[in-house]
């Protein structure tokens, strides 16, 4: 599957520092990355509905990432699925009168073309669920070889049984678990299963669904073998942190690592795992269920800068729930009119230490607060407090701040 268009982003003369990241599975920061190299799965969407400001949170969080490593020289592979057939892509398919490929397709194409407006760096590998089938029936058939696989009816299950790290990604309870899987796509309830908390690995045809062959009958994969799959054939075992929202850590993350575990025992399925917090709007976290979406596409629309966009979401640590407000968007609008004010000067404050502040907020687990708050201190520094221009010495200043501003930050102005 295509990604969308990568932008240019500069290369800074500076080297940033090794990046670290609180590892949810330890709970703890941990350095990620290096000595020359790292690797990056951040789950996808489900494209059944356009990008709203929750999926945007997690995308720009990774992409501070992605812009970390590589201002610190590593090389970096980073791979993202597509949940291209799944029961509530499916679903709105039938509400909306459409063939559920047609609304794959365009709300797929919608999701790129937010993401280049936000100016995220793309995935090297963008893997639909549908092009994975065949990397999902040959993980099913390893996970069936080591017996961890079993029929009820005619779909397939994994046992959890079989990972003896089973809840050392998530840390949570059995109690936990089980009120959590039912919320977010298990069927514990179902008669049959050996644990309530095994999860499908292959949906047996159903009557007007789509399917596709396999040794055990037409169907399709289920959500969590997809994840597995596609990161272990485009970044290998032990890669070096799955990223996505805190929504997924179980049970999403927890059985893509069970998966893993079972065909290579011994072997992590990743170093580190990562998580967005949860954007609200209205009291409530967004969700399709709760109606209560705020959608990129629909600020561009509006000819919202994306830039505040970005920003409204850089004023946020990755890691903390939030809510979005207009308020907050027209406050970031505001901000970036400022911003290109001091930039347009051309001389300005010295700027190498914003510079040395950006890159090293954005290495200590993803500081964009902290980041923003130094580009501020530049900025007022370079227009004066009182609001007149400053008497500012450094000639190269601007195009070194907004240098660091496009490559660490993504803000390009």
């Amino acid at each position: 599957m295509r990604a969308w268009s990568a932008p240019e982003v500069p290369v800074l003369p500076v080297v940033g520092p090794s990046v670290r990241l609180h590892d949810t599975a330890s709970g703890g920061p941990v350095e990620v990355g290096g000595p020359e190299t790292a690797s990056l799965y951040v789950c996808g969407i489900t494209p059944y509905d356009a990008t709203h400001i929750g999926h945007a949170n997690t995308y720009v969080a990774f992409d501070l990432l992605n812009r970390a490593w590589r201002n610190a020289g590593l090389t970096v592979s980073y791979a993202q699925n597509v949940t291209d057939v799944d029961d509530p892509l499916l679903e709105r398919a039938t509400t909306v009168g459409v063939d559920w490929r047609e609304l794959a397709l365009r709300e797929t194409e919608l999701f790129r073309q937010d993401m280049e407006a936000l100016r995220v760096l793309p995935p090297d590998d963008y893997t639909g669920a549908v092009e994975s089938i065949p990397l999902v029936v040959a993980l099913i058939q390893r996970l069936e070889d080591a017996g961890a696989v079993y029929r009820v009816d005619d779909d397939l299950y994994f046992s959890v049984a079989a990972d003896d790290a089973f809840g050392a990604e998530s840390n949570l309870t059995r109690e936990q678990m089980l009120q959590i899987f039912p919320e977010r796509g298990g069927d514990p309830d179902r008669p049959g299963k050996k644990d309530p908390l095994d999860p499908l690995v292959w949906r047996a045809e159903r009557p007007g669904e789509p399917s596709w062959d396999s040794p055990w009958g037409k169907g399709r994969p289920g959500w969590h073998i997809e994840c597995a799959a596609i990161a272990r054939e485009h970044l290998g075992a032990g890669f070096t942190v799955q990223g996505g929202g805190s929504d997924l850590v179980f049970p999403h993350h927890e059985m893509c690592a069970a998966h893993a575990h079972v065909v290579e025992p011994g072997v992590p399925f990743a170093r580190a795992y990562a998580h967005a917090g949860m954007v609200a709007y209205d009291g409530e976290k967004m969700s399709k269920s709760k109606g209560n979406l705020v959608f990129v596409s629909a600020l561009r629309n509006a000819e919202i800068d994306p830039m505040a966009i970005r920003l409204v979401l850089l004023r946020h640590h990755y890691r903390d729930d939030w809510e979005w407000t207009d308020d907050l968007l027209f406050d970031a609008v505001d901000t970036i009119a400022q911003w290109r004010q001091a930039l347009s000067l051309g001389r300005g404050a010295p700027a190498a230490p914003v510079v040395e502040r950006v890159l090293a907020a954005i290495a200590d687990d993803l500081d964009a607060p902290g980041a923003v708050a130094a580009v501020q201190d530049w900025v007022d520094a370079t227009l004066g407090v009182a609001g007149h221009l400053a008497d500012t010495s450094d000639p190269a200043a601007a195009a070194q701040v907004s240098a660091v501003l496009d490559a660490a930050l993504g803000l390009s102005l």
